[in-house]
């Protein structure tokens, strides 16, 4: 006979699982005590919020599951936030939660609440272990459900007096589940209006960043020229040098990109997810003739009605109509797809070599911030005025080098996802960049890093003031409501963590402070104030964008 809850523990070895994120409590003091003798790394973190960031940075970078853990009634509502940011992200991760014994949850107890129910609105699958014989099934499952497109955050929760009980039950075989291909007949019927358009365009949502779709989608550009636009969270399916990359669209204003949707005969989209991007964006008047490629069947709304779906594995699905463009005799006019590449190249450059004292612009940070990591290197963004200038002027070489939180966008990923970062890819450097505000939401994290030794940099935007609510209602309004706060002193904060920290006055420093950042062996914090002048001065611009470039 085997305790349940190192049955348990026995079937995430089996999964592969080698890390887990979280704070316990003593309704799981079974679970981590079997953790002790297990090949799985606990990771303390100093909240539970942080712990599923770091979880979904994981399965978002490295497609395996993540795993978090919090306790029954406040250590669950803690790690909702970051499960319903990786769950509408596609990270796939797991979260488990104690629970009272069984013999209280009919009636008023302490911290008990329904915490299954709960995470049923932030997972794909919310179950509780009812009896230790249905572990190694429950779990096998909850792997799988994540791991299935879209990938997504599943729950277990294990009640302590059932953790504690004895079992014979044995953890399951894993079997990896290859995706259906795709029908030849919807391929046919894609490639028939792809080959025949005059002025085809793809845009590349999430799905594309998995390594073979990414491998796929460059070999289909290479062999017809068509031009991608990439999400944000897309960033790095085609690499930024390449000829065909048009950089990005999603941008709640109207953007350069724009005429060229609006041109275009046939848009194919790959891997689209509209959780990030709606199609009224994009197609408000519904006239876009639309391929719609992915791993399962396009949702239902009226401004995304494709002409021909093909449902099945993208990389496979992408491959199909390599075969099918290898033969082919294709006639396209890209001129308006170059011109936007090289209008969004002149925006790129145009403050790139800022020089001067202040307050420094976020084009030249961003510039600044690519300069300074090489193709490899990962960046995560948070959720603020900065998230916009990362997601239009930040470009990727490869898939999963940028990561922005673009489906539930909530606040405070860059601190705790770097600490995740760092531990799924080492020897890659790591740069979070987030705002005052973001990078305060999750600060406790500060001392994981410097506990686990993290060598991470972190880049704060400072502009004492909830950015993007000032943006938007400026937008709207012409004005906007009292938005500013005020900050700690940053180095002496950061020394009193353990951090190596520097700000930055001048933007002829910017590449220096983040080049001394990123080599420090340990985390190290730059803050630098911005100008965020620029951002009306970017909507006065995009309003005056017409029908062509």
């Amino acid at each position: 006979m085997t305790k349940a809850s190192d049955l348990f523990v026995k079937c995430l070895e089996a999964e592969g699982i080698k890390r887990i994120f979280g704070v316990p409590g003593e309704e799981n003091a079974d679970f981590m005590m079997s953790l002790q003798s297990s090949s799985i790394e606990f990771v303390l973190t100093r909240h539970e919020q942080g712990a599923a960031f770091m979880a979904a940075v994981h399965g978002r970078l490295t497609g395996t599951v993540g795993v978090c853990l919090g306790t029954l009634g406040p250590g669950a509502t803690n790690l909702m936030t970051g499960v319903a940011d990786g769950n509408m992200d596609r990270a796939p991760m797991l979260v488990i939660t104690g629970q009272g014994a069984t013999t209280r949850l009919h009636k008023e107890s302490h911290q008990v609440m329904d915490v299954v129910d709960m995470f049923r609105s932030v997972t794909k699958w919310s179950q509780a272990v009812l009896h230790p014989d249905a572990i190694p099934e429950i779990v096998r499952k909850a792997v799988k459900v994540a791991q299935t497109e879209k990938p997504g955050a599943v729950h277990i929760e294990i009640a302590e007096d059932i953790a504690a009980m004895e079992t014979d039950a044995v953890p399951l075989k894993r079997v990896d589940v290859r995706r259906p291909a795709p029908d030849q007949l919807a391929l046919d019927d894609a490639w028939a209006l792809i080959s025949q358009a005059k002025r085809p365009l793809i845009i590349a949502g999430n799905g594309t960043i998995r390594t073979r779709a990414s491998k796929a989608l460059r070999s289909f550009c290479e062999s017809t020229g068509i031009g991608v636009l990439m999400t944000f969270m897309a960033k790095g399916a085609l690499d930024l040098e390449d000829s065909r990359c048009l950089f990005t669209i999603g941008m709640g204003q109207r953007d350069f990109p724009m005429p060229v949707v609006e041109d275009a005969d046939v848009i194919i989209t790959m891997g689209y997810d509209m959780v990030e991007y709606p199609p009224e964006s994009w197609n408000s008047k519904d006239t876009a003739k639309i391929v719609h490629i992915d791993f399962i069947p396009a949702e239902v709304d009226k401004h995304y009605i494709p002409e021909v779906e093909v449902i099945g594995d993208l990389a496979h699905a992408i491959e199909e109509l390599c075969v099918r463009a290898g033969s082919a005799e294709l006639s396209y006019d890209f001129s308006k797809q170059k011109a936007l590449r090289e209008k969004m190249q002149d925006e790129f450059a145009a403050h790139a070599d800022e020089t001067g004292a202040g307050p420094i612009t976020p084009q030249k940070a961003i510039a600044d911030v690519r300069a300074c990591l090489g193709p490899e290197d990962i960046l995560l963004s948070g959720v603020g005025a900065h998230k916009m200038w990362v997601a239009r002027h930040y470009q990727a070489h490869e898939p999963g080098t940028c990561l922005i939180s673009n489906g539930f966008c909530s606040m405070g990923m860059p601190l705790p996802g770097a600490i995740g970062a760092a531990l799924s890819c080492p020897g890659r450097k790591i740069l979070g960049l987030a705002g005052d505000a973001d990078f305060l939401m999750n600060m406790q994290e500060m001392e994981t890093a410097a506990r686990l030794g993290s060598d991470i940099a972190m880049l704060v935007w400072e502009d004492n003031a909830y950015g993007l609510i000032e943006w938007k209602q400026e937008q709207e309004f012409g004005t906007h409501t009292d938005l500013t706060f005020t900050n700690p002193d940053w180095i002496k904060m950061s020394e009193s963590f353990g951090w190596k920290a520097s700000r930055c006055d001048s933007a002829d420093e910017l590449q220096g402070h983040l080049r001394a950042a990123l080599d420090h062996d340990g985390p190290a914090l730059v803050v630098m104030p911005v100008d965020y002048s620029e951002n009306m001065k970017l909507t006065e611009r995009l309003g005056h964008v017409t029908a062509s470039l």
